[in-house]
C-alpha cells in the first residue's frame, strides 16, 4: 500500500518506445508438460546468454525515470534481489556444463557481491537484497554442491550476514518493509504481509543452519503473517489493529489480494501452522484463478496500484511463482488441475527471448520476472 502514496511521483516519464519481445497468444498455449519445459530451456537460455562477465546479471543503475524517485543503493539492492532469485532458477534446473558454470558464477557473485544498505530516511529498499539474499543462501546451502569445503564456509559466511540484517530491520510488530515514516528510525516501523511471509520459511532454515543465533526473528514473523489472514482468506497488506475494509474496490479484498494469498499461505504451512489446511489452501487457489483477471489487468501498468481493487503489475509473477508452490502443498490428486492452469496463465505472458516482465522493464525486473515465471513452472514438473 505504501508504494501508492509513491505513486504520483513516480508518473514522472513514459516507459520506453522500443518495441518489447512479443508474447505467444493465449490460444497457442495448452499448458502441457511439454509447454512447460520448452518455456523453462527459452528462459534458461536468456539467463545463460545475458549473464555478465562478473557472474550478475543486468544493471544496477537506475535504468527508468519513472523509478528516479527512489535512492541511489535502492536500484542496487532490486538488482541483487533479481540475482537471489536468478540463482535459485538455476539451482532447480536440471543440470548442464553451461548451466553448472553459470550456476557457480552466479553463487560466486552473490557469495561476494556488496551487502545492501538502506538508501535513506524513507527508503528501506535494501530490504529486498536481504530478503531474496536470504531465501537464496538458504536453497544453496541445502544444494549437495554447495557443501564441499571451498563452498561451505562462504554460502555460511554470506547467508549469515543476509539474515543478520533482516533481524537488525524487523520492525517491532515483527514484519519486513521496504519503507518507513518520520519520525524515521533505525529499526524501520512498518512491514507487510507478502515480504514477511515470503522469508519466514528460509529464517526457520536459518535457524536449522544455526545461522541465527535463536528463533525469535522467525517466530515474530509468523506472527505477524498470521495476524494479516482475514476471514475471507485474504491477507492485508500491512497489519492494522482494526483490518482496513470499507467496502467497493478495496485492495484487502481477496480480489486485491490475490498476489498475497498463496505466499501468505505457503509460508504459514511451512512453519506448521494447523489452521492452514488442505481445504484452505485449495480454497485460495481456487479463487486465485476465479479472479485471475485483476491480476492480469495489472501487468505492465506503470502506475502502481491503479487497476481494480488496487493490484500492482509487479505482484504477477510474485502471485504465481507461490501459487506454485501452494499447489505442491495439496494432496497428489487435486494438483495438476491447478497446475495445467497455472502453466498457461504463465506460458501465455512469455515472450519470444525466453523473458517475462510485469512491471516497467528494468533490467533487474526482467530478471526478476523471469525467473520468478521459470520457478513456477519447474516446481509443478
Amino acid at each position: 500500500m505504501k508504494s501508492a502514496l509513491v505513486a504520483g511521483v513516480l508518473w514522472v516519464g513514459q516507459l520506453g518506445t522500443a518495441q518489447q519481445p512479443s508474447a505467444a497468444p493465449p490460444s497457442a498455449v495448452q499448458g502441457t508438460v511439454a509447454d512447460a519445459k520448452a518455456g523453462i530451456e527459452r528462459a534458461l537460455e536468456f539467463l545463460v546468454k545475458t549473464q555478465n562477465p562478473d557472474g550478475s546479471w543486468g544493471s544496477t543503475s537506475c535504468e527508468t525515470t519513472m523509478e528516479m524517485v527512489f535512492a541511489v543503493e535502492t536500484h542496487y539492492a532490486w538488482s541483487v534481489a533479481a540475482h537471489g532469485l536468478a540463482t535459485m532458477t538455476l539451482l532447480a534446473a536440471k543440470e548442464t556444463p553451461v548451466l553448472r558454470a553459470t550456476l557457480d558464477k552466479a553463487v560466486r557473485w552473490l557469495c561476494n557481491c556488496r551487502m545492501t544498505m538502506r538508501g535513506s530516511n524513507w527508503d528501506n529498499d535494501a530490504v529486498w537484497g536481504w530478503l531474496y539474499g536470504g531465501v537464496a543462501m538458504t536453497t544453496i546451502a541445502q544444494d549437495a554442491r554447495y557443501q564441499t569445503d571451498d563452498w561451505r564456509g562462504p554460502v555460511a559466511f554470506r547467508g549469515k550476514e543476509f539474515v543478520g540484517w533482516l533481524a537488525k530491520n524487523q520492525e517491532p510488530l515483527g514484519g519486513f518493509g521496504y519503507y518507513d515514516d518520520p519520525p524515521f528510525t533505525r529499526r524501520p516501523k512498518w512491514g507487510t504481509s507478502f515480504s514477511t511471509a515470503a522469508v519466514v520459511p528460509a529464517l526457520g532454515l536459518a535457524n536449522q543452519l544455526g545461522w541465527l543465533p535463536d528463533t525469535a526473528t522467525r517466530d515474530r514473523a509468523l506472527t505477524y503473517v498470521r495476524r494479516c489472514r482475514l476471514p475471507t482468506g485474504a491477507y492485508e497488506y500491512d497489519l492494522n489493529p482494526v483490518p482496513r475494509m470499507n467496502g467497493g474496490e478495496h485492495i484487502n479484498d481477496v480480489k486485491g489480494s490475490l498476489g498475497r494469498m498463496q505466499v501468505g499461505n505457503w509460508a504459514l504451512r511451512q512453519a506448521g501452522d494447523a489452521g492452514i489446511t488442505d481445504s484452505v489452501i485449495k480454497q485460495g487457489l481456487e479463487q486465485f484463478f476465479l479472479h485471475h483477471r485483476f491480476l492480469a489487468v495489472a501487468r505492465m501498468r506503470p502506475v502502481p496500484h491503479e487497476a481494480y481493487y488496487m493490484n500492482a503489475g509487479y505482484f504477477f509473477y510474485f502471485g504465481h511463482y507461490y501459487c506454485a508452490l501452494a499447489i505442491e502443498l495439496l494432496p497428489v490428486a487435486d494438483r495438476e488441475s491447478f497446475r495445467r492452469q497455472l502453466r498457461q496463465k504463465l506460458l501465455a505472458t512469455q515472450r519470444a527471448d525466453g523473458t517475462y516482465c510485469d512491471f516497467l522493464g528494468a533490467s533487474y525486473m526482467v530478471t526478476a520476472s523471469t525467473a520468478f515465471a521459470t520457478l513456477g513452472l519447474m516446481v509443478g514438473l
